[in-house]
């Protein structure tokens, strides 16, 4: 695995950004870091998303920002610009993913077939995200499809929540599992960032308790 995807398995849990306003940035990397999980996939579903990835590597460097929903090079450039450390797209874009290994950016495109994992492995890549998850049979379809393709890691998003992640961090070939439940989208509209800290804190706690055991 490359240095990014090990920094990501330690973390067990990735929280999924959806930020409307570029104010709300700060305060939110602040409550992740406090919460003791300094990182964050932000996703380029809204206007504020550049700026808020660049408030974030800006203000606080030692915090680990990617890019999500990611659907062009164009975005790719934007992102990593703003400073996002890594790319995450919805699937597998082959134009997209080819242009982050030819520029050595690291890549995560969302894989729910064979087929598309066929592509992720002929090109190199160890880790892809698996979206969306619980619809599309969750832990039991990433086994099955993980047993021919030895070598590959799995990071999960869509559907998962504190209630299930023991079932996935449990499975070896999932090295984090990508969620919003900790930054939800009300929570941060309404500015409850000790709220947004306390879910993290707990967050971190229960992925360290599942990986323990």
């Amino acid at each position: 695995m490359s240095t990014v995807a090990e920094k990501i398995a330690g973390f067990g849990v990735v929280p999924v950004v959806v930020l409307e306003d570029v104010k709300d940035a700060a305060p939110l990397a602040k409550a992740l870091v406090e919460g003791g999980l300094p990182c964050a996939e932000v996703t380029f579903r809204t206007a504020a998303a550049e700026e808020s990835i660049r408030i974030m590597a800006t203000e606080y460097p030692d915090m680990f920002v990617g890019a999500g929903t990611v659907l062009t090079i164009e975005q790719v450039d934007r992102a990593v610009a703003a400073g996002a450390k890594f790319i995450v797209s919805p699937g597998f874009d082959p134009e997209i993913v080819d242009y982050c290994l030819e520029k050595e950016i690291p890549v995560f495109p969302g894989c729910i077939t064979p087929s598309e994992v066929a592509q992720a492995v002929k090109r190199g890549l160890k880790v892809v995200k698996f979206f969306p998850a619980e619809q599309f049979g969750g832990v039991a379809t990433i086994k099955a499809m993980a047993a021919p393709y030895v070598g590959l890691k799995f990071m999960p998003t869509g559907g998962v929540s504190a209630k299930n992640l023991e079932s996935y961090l449990s499975c070896d070939k999932i090295i984090a599992c990508g969620g919003s439940w900790m930054v939800k989208g009300d929570l941060v509209k309404a500015g409850k960032f000790d709220e947004i800290k306390n879910l993290t804190e707990e967050a971190v706690k229960l992925a360290a308790s599942i990986r323990n055991k």
